[in-house]
């Protein structure tokens, strides 16, 4: 038998969605296995139960099982697509016709996050992303991005300002 008891929910333990995407559960799993590590937190029981809960939703088929035996129905509504910039932790929700169109991040700081949240939120960080060997994969989504970003700052650019003449060379000018 796992670590998870039957009065407790595994969607509860790792704080996630009975509807979120496997990445989604993988890195809110991450981040709790961080955060209660027994190294780190006070609590071994705590990371127990976060690993019994992992056991059941991390794998496909004892996740369907879970669900099927479980009496709630899951839940409906948008899927949390990727965590607040700031590292709160707080799932941002998209509209129900915007489906997302860009890769979740299932690795380092910014696990849980969405390829153009990255971009919006830190440019630097994406660019060197796309350079890394971890995140090639992500490289032409990351430059799309990137370009779309660019096109959107010059259209809300300023026009730049006209060269003033000179009261002189107006007079030049009007002379001719």
């Amino acid at each position: 038998m796992s670590a998870v008891s039957a009065e407790s929910d595994p969607y509860e333990i790792l704080q996630v969605n009975r509807s979120a995407e496997p990445e989604v559960i993988r890195a809110a799993y991450r981040a709790l296995a961080a955060k209660w590590h027994p190294d780190r937190g006070p609590s071994p029981d705590r990371m127990i139960s976060i690993n019994g809960a992992w056991q059941i939703l991390g794998d496909p088929r004892r996740r369907a099982e879970h669900d099927a035996s479980s009496a709630m129905p899951a839940v409906p509504g948008p899927v949390p697509s990727h965590r607040e910039p700031g590292g709160t932790g707080i799932p941002i929700r998209r509209p129900h016709d915007e489906p997302p169109s860009d890769s979740l991040i299932d690795f380092g700081r910014y696990a849980g996050w969405r390829v153009s949240a990255l971009v919006e939120h830190d440019p630097d960080y994406a660019v060197w992303l796309a350079r890394t060997p971890i995140g090639r994969r992500l490289s032409a989504e990351i430059d799309a991005a990137l370009v779309r970003r660019e096109a959107q700052a010059a259209a809300l650019a300023p026009p730049p300002p006209q060269p003033r003449r000179s009261f002189l060379r107006r007079r030049l000018v009007e002379a001719r």
